[in-house]
Parts: C-alpha cells; sequence; structure tokens
C-alpha cells in the first residue's frame, strides 16, 4: 500500500513537469550540472592540515583539482620554531624553493588560492608559488582563502590579489573553521548554482 501511494505520487509530480517542458527538456532539466563549466584548480599551502581541511570542502563542492603546494624544505612540525622559519622567511624576503609544480596550468581558467595567515600575510611558500616562471596567471580567474586564529584576514586575501596583477579576481574567503560551509559563498560568487 505504502508503495502504490508514493507511486501515485510521482506520478502527479512528474506528469505536470513532462506537459510543460516535453520529455526531452525534462530530461535535459535534471541533467544540469550544480557547478558552472569552468576547470578548476585549488592551490593551497596548509601547515597544521586546517587550510587542507578547506581546500577539500572547496573540491568537494566544485569538482576542482587539488594542489598542495609544498616546500623542499619542510617547516618544523612544532608551532613556536615554525613561527621563527616564517618570521625569518617574511622579514627576508625568502621565496623558498617549491617541491613541485602544476603540470598543465594552462588548462585551468579558474584558480583558488588558499593558506593560513603567517604573520600578518601569506606565507612566503605561496610568494613563491604565485611568483613561479613555470606559471602565466594572466587572463585567469583567482579566488583567494585563507584560515587564520585572530585576524589579517582581509590583508592575506589581499597579497594574493596583488601577487596576481594580472588576473580577474573573486571575492575571497577567510575562516577560522576548518568545517566552515563554503557552498554559500562559492553560490555568491557564482561557482556554483
Amino acid at each position: 500500500m505504502k508503495n502504490l501511494f508514493l507511486a501515485v505520487i510521482m506520478i502527479l509530480v512528474v506528469s505536470p513537469l513532462s506537459a510543460c517542458y516535453g520529455n526531452d527538456d525534462l530530461e535535459q532539466a535534471q541533467e544540469t550540472p550544480e557547478v558552472t563549466d569552468r576547470k578548476i584548480l585549488i592551490a593551497y599551502f596548509s601547515w597544521g592540515g586546517t587550510t587542507q581541511q578547506v581546500a577539500e570542502n572547496i573540491a568537494k563542492e566544485t569538482g576542482g583539482t587539488l594542489f598542495r603546494i609544498e616546500t623542499v624544505n619542510p617547516y618544523p612540525t612544532e608551532y613556536t620554531p615554525c613561527t621563527e622559519v616564517a618570521k625569518v622567511e617574511r622579514d627576508n624576503g625568502v621565496r623558498p624553493e617549491l617541491k613541485v609544480i602544476v603540470e598543465n596550468m594552462e588548462q585551468y581558467d579558474t584558480i583558488f588560492i588558499g593558506c593560513p595567515v603567517w604573520w600578518h600575510t601569506a606565507p612566503m611558500a605561496v610568494w613563491s608559488f604565485l611568483e613561479s616562471d613555470n606559471y602565466n596567471f594572466r587572463g585567469k580567474t583567482i579566488i583567494p582563502f585563507c584560515t587564520y586564529a585572530a585576524t589579517y584576514r582581509d590583508e592575506t586575501l589581499a597579497k594574493i590579489v596583488e601577487l596576481t596583477p594580472d588576473s580577474e579576481h573573486l571575492e575571497g574567503f577567510g575562516t577560522t573553521n576548518k568545517n566552515a560551509d563554503v557552498t554559500g559563498w562559492l553560490k555568491k560568487i557564482g561557482i556554483i548554482n
């Protein structure tokens, strides 16, 4: 009886749609993708895992390709020594050597760039990535995102924009929560429907 009731409800719901759209249009409407038609890369630098989780959340929503920005010489795993190295790099304008490069960067038209806030800005590893001779960001759409403990969100997002002057830029995102819901932001900037 329950199955019969569900079948009748389905017929009542689908029949008016078929009459309005025609069967071919109905099939097409049901197959409309949630993600806009873009080739998306999500490049991120993460030390403690928070930025990585946000990057993975973006990838889950967009279907984009993840790329982890890693340095040849890893940062210390303990917090205080890591902050000391990061401060020396920032103060001296050090561009740490990166471990790997993105293959076929030219295939991507939309690139998310993510990082934690380190010493009021993006970590120098991100500067290395964005200033690399391996990539041409001209004409690409850059979307910055960052994670932070207390503040300097806007300064960090602005630095990513500043380092990609020949690109188009969409509104960035910053969060203190690795499980932050990115869906509303991605819809607002037109990356997903």
